[in-house]
């Protein structure tokens, strides 16, 4: 018995036994409110055209659209194939097959074969005997016909689908559709991602209002229809269950739904619970079996690193964590994130240094939630993500320690491994900020606390640095939550600690005192002197900040005493250059000028030259209140050495603008200018808008 046919479409007439006429095509309907694929659409239809016939070159006559279930690999073939057919470059007509490649029971090429001859006329008795026969007459016929025709294998799962149905002839054109990239053969690829934010909000709005266009819901709550479109992930088929769903609940408002799938979680329990059923194809509109049959076709060790990958923290992870994770080396790692890339299951991101292991991934948000709760689901696997997320946070936490310690390093000390100088440390950080931020907050679950609290701790000075002030009191609170939970009074203490200075920088000193005051106390009953001396030192610059300056005078001076009874030169150091800027404040310049001195030539003898740089600008702030401006400038220069030197523009951008002050007030006002456009761009560079926008308006009122 023939095995059932496929459904193909085409109008084609003719039989083997005379010549085939011209047919035109019917093609399935053209997707509405097709948007946001004019980039793909550019580079595939000129491949199309019949002018590609006249290059020089013998030209690709095989297209594979690729990419992850419901990203609209369909819709763009069919509209692409109707606007060709629109130009005229497809005569003959235009042929469309749905191989199912990932249903339970995928179309194989013989099914698909006489579907096609069907639709070619080649039915009932004229349809020969054998398989074989068949092929020979599908490609006889295609070799004959003269105008040219179009052939979409939509839907393929596995090259042994199509390949027995290519054309044994270039006249013609082939079409292919696949979540899998057909990598090992000579095709041209147009590889589609999601669509952009913009797009996705127009999709939505046009499909409401092709509906109903009385529909104001998106003109009234545009930022829902936008956070609607974020939880969709961007994916057409989650956008296209979406649409259905607000048309179906035409009375209530778009932030309704938005807040079902935020109480949720996962966008595909809320999508596929209310799915509106099929679209235009006959296809159902769900998401999660989507998901489904694309995990369940991989290989176990793909599927295992892709149910890991889905517990990484942070929105994208580099390959060196993801060998962590799966306990993998990163080359094998590579390989099967390649692999999974291959499925569109995972995302290459960018290169940092060109190498393999130095690349970054990236899941979709529905495929996260999907494989989390494979993972959530069995006991097993619950175990296997468990032991996989403690050695993936063990490795943030022994690099990103490091980094910090070479961040800090001053000469003398033991170096730091892997890292060998501050700009390799910044460039790890940089790369892995996300993760690392993300896996603090795994400290919420006693497993982890111990090691989250640790990382925590190693993260202020590089947040600090680069000015994240919101990751810093995140991490802060999260650090506080952890220590909590693992009863570790200490790094309680340490974690309030890190929290005032983080809410300080943030601009709310009346948090930072109460914060500083609490960790103060913790230290005093630990009875840890030194810790206690960071407590007050800390302590007073928030005293400073919040106007209270006799009291942070007095904070600042019991920091100091106490650095100096435990012999700590280096912190001494600090202490007296705090205790210079609260004495300045106070009105008491010569004092303030001889406290600056001494923390300069302190941190100069322990090799801090960043310090020491500080230490410069502050005694030129000291000299400028003194009147001694020719050696504030020196001050000052020396300082701006210095930031240079470290790429500290935040602190080059406060120097250069109080250098710019000086200027004024002896009365060159071109220097000045000069320095407050310098001021605007380090700031800028430093990631501090509003002091640049304030430098560039002091700047405008100089004459240049």
């Amino acid at each position: 018995m023939a095995p059932s046919p496929a459904r193909a479409t085409g109008d084609a007439r003719g039989t083997l036994h005379g010549p085939v006429p011209r047919a035109t095509a019917t093609l399935p309907p053209r997707p509405p409110g097709f948007t946001g694929r004019s980039a793909e659409l550019d580079r595939l239809l000129p491949h199309l055209s019949p002018a590609e016939d006249d290059t020089a070159a013998l030209p690709l006559l095989i297209f594979a659209v690729t990419g992850m279930g419901g990203v609209g690999k369909t819709a763009l073939a069919v509209e692409t194939a109707h606007r060709a057919r629109a130009q005229g470059w497809f005569p003959g007509g235009t042929l469309f097959v749905d191989l199912r490649g990932y249903d339970e029971d995928p179309v194989t090429a013989d099914q698909a074969v006489l579907a096609l001859l069907d639709a070619l006329g080649v039915r009932d008795g004229d349809l020969p005997p054998t398989t074989d026969r068949q092929y020979d007459a599908y490609r006889a016929l295609l070799a004959d016909r003269q105008d040219r025709m179009l052939l979409i294998l939509d839907n393929a799962s596995d090259p042994a689908q199509y390949l027995p149905l290519l054309p044994g002839t270039d006249h013609h054109r082939v079409l292919i559709t696949s979540r899998d990239r057909p990598d090992a053969l000579p095709v041209r690829l147009i590889d589609l991602e999601t669509l952009a934010p913009d797009d996705s909000v127009a999709l939505l709005t046009r499909a409401l209002h092709d509906t109903d266009e009385r529909d104001e819901r998106p003109a009234r709550e545009p930022e829902a229809v936008r956070e609607l479109a974020d939880l969709c992930g961007h994916l057409p088929l989650a956008l296209q269950i979406a649409a259905g769903m607000l048309r179906r609940r035409r009375h209530r408002d778009i932030a309704s739904l938005v807040a079902e799938i935020r109480e949720a979680e996962d966008a595909t329990t809320v999508l596929d619970h209310n799915s509106p059923g099929t679209d235009l194809y006959g296809r159902s509109l769900v998401l999660r079996p989507v998901l489904e049959t694309s995990y369940h076709r991989l290989p176990p060790d793909q599927a295992r690193l892709l149910r890991l990958l889905c517990l990484a923290p942070g929105a994208e992870t580099g390959t060196e964590a993801i060998g962590a994770l799966a306990d993998l080396a990163p080359e094998s790692v590579v390989l099967l994130l390649e692999d999974l890339a291959a499925r569109h299951l995972v995302t290459p991101v960018r290169r940092i240094n060109g190498a393999p292991s130095a690349m970054r991934w990236r899941l979709h948000d529905l495929v996260r939630a999907f494989g989390a709760g494979v993972v959530a689901g069995d006991a097993g696997l619950r175990e296997e993500g468990e032991a996989a997320r403690e050695r993936v946070l063990e490795f943030y936490w022994r690099w990103a320690k490091a980094a910090d310690d070479r961040l800090r390093w001053l000469p003398g000390k033991p170096v730091p491994e892997r890292f060998g100088d501050r700009g390799h440390a910044l460039e790890w950080l940089d790369g892995e900020r996300s993760g690392l931020i993300a896996a603090v907050g795994w400290g919420r679950e006693e497993r982890f606390a111990g090691t989250a609290t640790r990382l925590a701790e190693c993260l202020g000075e590089y947040l600090d640095w680069r000015r994240y002030f919101d990751d810093l009191i995140a991490v802060a609170k999260a650090a506080l939550g952890a220590a909590r939970l693992a009863g570790d009074r200490l790094n309680e203490a340490n974690a309030w600690n890190s929290l005032g200075n983080a809410l300080l920088v943030a601009g709310r000193p009346g948090e930072a005192i109460e914060a500083h005051s609490q960790a103060r106390y913790r230290y005093q009953a630990a009875g840890g002197r030194h810790d206690e001396a960071v407590a007050w030192g800390n302590l007073g610059n928030a005293l400073r900040a919040a106007g209270q300056v006799d009291d942070a005078i007095d904070a600042h001076a019991r920091a100091r005493d106490l650095y100096q009874a435990a012999g700590d030169r280096h912190r001494e150091a600090m202490a007296w250059d705090n205790l210079g800027n609260a004495l300045q404040e106070a009105g008491r310049t010569g004092e303030a000028i001889d406290a600056h001195t001494r923390a300069r030539d302190l941190l100069q003898a322990a090799g801090d030259r960043h310090g020491e740089g500080r230490a410069w600008h502050n005694l030129g702030n000291a000299l400028r209140a003194a009147g001694r401006l020719e050696a504030t400038i020196e001050a000052y220069g020396k300082g701006l050495k210095i930031c240079r030197e470290f790429e500290d523009w935040y602190g080059a951008g406060q120097t250069l603008r109080n250098l710019a002050h000086t200027y004024k007030t002896i009365g060159r006002p071109a220097d000045a200018h000069a320095a407050y456009l310098q001021a605007a761009d380090a700031y800028t560079r430093a990631n501090a808008p509003t002091e640049a926008s304030r430098a560039r308006a002091w700047a405008a009122e100089l004459p240049q």
